[in-house]
Parts: structure tokens; sequence; C-alpha cells
């Protein structure tokens, strides 16, 4: 879809994963075995085509960059156009812009250089597999200023209370954008807009010493301007605190829940070449993902093990997510427990969370 440039914004999402986010930007944690947060969002607007995407980060983009590379995974290594990481630029003695508004005023020209006439902007924090190419053709049927992307949820969760909602008119025109908490169309901080006017709004907002593109562009002028709802009806999740990263990621156990996000179209990653999980005959494996690389001879059940882990024979793991390369010893407990990458648990140690609030360990941690 040349018509379109794809913007991802990670400048408003906080550090909201606490010790997953010690070392990390949100959208570079970890999720369901091999992918980072960011991927979903990347290969959504990958398989609609998209030519250039432009990614803004401030802060903790180490592994961010590590992850994304050249763009490869994403059919962004071009010689022209592809993937721009933009970090905000202060070098201008004449900028007065703030905020995530300082990121498109410093990179202006990767809007001027672009060909696209339409910008589709996202933030990392909505997992969903949303068709941009059909909310590209919705907005252009609808001859909207902007179109919103949303989903009306079935069950209301803590996640969903700082997220915006929309009310949504017959005619799918948005008359009114707020923060009922009751109200299940949540907003998924994604929306399509003429690039023309894109500009324009930054400009105008810039010149009233404003900061935010959502809050001062649209929802101070949602009376003003044609503002439309494309509705999203397939999975969804929010990742915006570590009690929904939990449970999100164990919900993916559920054949329908990781068919409905997996199987309709692949999510790329980066590529590690891994030799498969290797089962010892002391190995009792059930209701779980098994990444390549780990080495099991202990019990695993209904847990998220990500490549290269070691579970130590007599070890037991539960409703746990253990990431990359940890070391589980002999005769480890585990029950609710999050381990972050390069973690070791020596020999006879219990760890135990609630289902509610898990036990969480930092990066390269020893116990």
């Amino acid at each position: 879809m040349k018509q379109l440039m794809g913007v991802i914004n990670l400048d408003h999402e906080l550090d909201l994963l606490n010790e997953l986010t010690y070392f990390r930007c949100g959208a570079a944690v970890p999720f369901a075995g091999r992918y980072r947060l960011i991927d979903f969002v990347m290969s959504n607007m990958m398989h609609a085509g998209v030519p250039d995407i432009a990614l803004f980060v401030r802060r903790k983009y180490r592994s961010l960059l590590d992850h994304l590379g050249e763009g490869r995974p994403w059919d962004l290594d071009r010689k022209r156009g592809g993937l721009f990481i933009l970090p905000p630029d202060w070098n201008d003695p004449s900028d007065v812009s703030t905020g995530e508004l300082q990121h498109i005023h410093n990179n202006q020209d990767f809007f001027e250089r672009g060909s696209a006439q339409y910008v589709v902007y996202s933030g990392s924090q909505h997992l969903s597999n949303v068709d941009f190419c059909e909310a590209y053709d919705y907005h252009l049927s609808q001859e909207a200023d902007v179109t919103l992307i949303y989903t009306k949820v079935n069950q209301l969760r803590p996640e969903h209370h700082p997220c915006t909602r929309l009310d949504v008119g017959e005619n799918g025109r948005v008359t009114d954008i707020h923060h009922e908490r009751d109200h299940a169309n949540i907003y998924m901080e994604m929306f399509i807009m003429k690039k023309k006017l894109f500009l324009q709004l930054v400009k105008q907002c810039i010149a009233h010493g404003e900061s935010h593109f959502f809050r001062d562009a649209i929802l101070k002028n949602r009376r003003r301007l044609n503002i439309s709802g494309y509705e999203y009806k397939g999975y969804h999740a929010v990742i915006n605190s570590l009690e929904s990263y939990y449970r999100n990621s164990l919900d993916l156990l559920q054949p329908e829940k990781y068919n409905s996000l997996f199987r309709e179209q692949p999510v790329h990653t980066k590529i590690k070449y891994e030799v498969p999980a290797k089962y010892l005959e002391t190995a009792d494996v059930t209701n779980s993902l098994v990444a390549n690389g780990c080495q099991i001879g202990g019990t695993v059940d209904s847990s998220i093990l990500f490549r290269g882990v070691q579970v130590k024979e007599g070890a037991r793991i539960h409703n746990s997510i253990i990431m990359q390369k940890c070391i589980i010893e002999e005769n480890v407990v585990l029950e609710n427990v999050i381990l972050d990458k390069d973690v070791v648990i020596s020999r006879g140690r219990k760890l135990q969370g609630d289902v509610r609030k898990p036990f969480v360990v930092a990066k390269d941690t020893a116990i």
C-alpha cells in the first residue's frame, strides 16, 4: 500500500511493566516465547505493504535497536525507504516543539521525502491483527479527516481503565471521545489521516505550545474535524501493566486465543537459529509453549519458555513465564513467576507469586 506511510510512536508509552522495563522500553519486552511487543504492529504494517515506517523513540531503546536491526524480518531493509528509527534531535536552536511533536517537527524530512499521501499512526501496546488496507479503504469511503481504529471488548479489565473510549454512530462517525470506564469501545491508539492535514495540525499545535498529537490535534478539535471510527473485530490485548502482560501471555495457552493471534496472518520477528527443544527422559511438559533451544529435564505445566531455557531434573514450573537463556537448577519450584532474560535460580529454591500478582525477577539476576 504505497499510499500509506507508517509512524510507530513510543514516546508516550511509559515504562509500566516494572522489572521488565528496567533495561528496555515497553515495545522491546519479549512476548509469547519468541516475539517482542513491537513485532505485532510492525507485522500489521508489513502485511499492508507500508513501504516506509518511522519509529519514534526517546529512551531505553538499545534492546529495541538490536532487535529491529535494519528491518529485514519485515522486508524493510531497502536501499530507498524502509525502516527509520528516529530519536528526537535537539540541535535546532530555533526549535520550540515539545513532547512527541518534537519527533515530527525535527524529522519532518521523513514525511516530505515520502511519496505516500496518508499516514497510519500507531503505538505498540495494543496487540492485534488489524488490516490497515481495509481500514484505509474505509477511511476513503467515509471521506473523513481522520479515522480512529477501535475495538469493542466483551469484558472490561483493569488494563482498559486508562484507555480512551469512542462513541460511534450508525453512520460510522465518531460523536464523542471520552474516558468513561464502563464504555466498551476501546480506542486502539491507531489512526489514519492525510499527510498534508497531519503536518498542518502538527504545525498548529506547536505554534500553540502543545505537545501531544492525539490530545491536542484530534481530541480538542473533535467537533471541528470529520472523524470516523473503524471497528476492528479480531484478537486484541492491551499490554500496559505487569498484570496484563502476565494474564494475556498465559491466555495464549488457550488454542483459540493462540490461533486468533497467529494463524490469521504470520507475525514476523528477528530470526535466531536455534536447535530444536530437547526433552530428557525425566521431562514432563503439559499445556505449555516451549521455544527452540530449550533443554528440559523437569516438570513444566501451563507455562511459556523462551529460547535456550534450561530446566534441570526435579525442577517444577507452573503458570510461569521464563525468558531467554534462564537456568533453572535441580529441584527448583516456580509458581506464578516471571523470570526475565539470563536469570539463574540455584538448586532447591522456591519462588511463588499469585495468579493476580506474579513474582518477577529482573534480568541477569542470580538467586
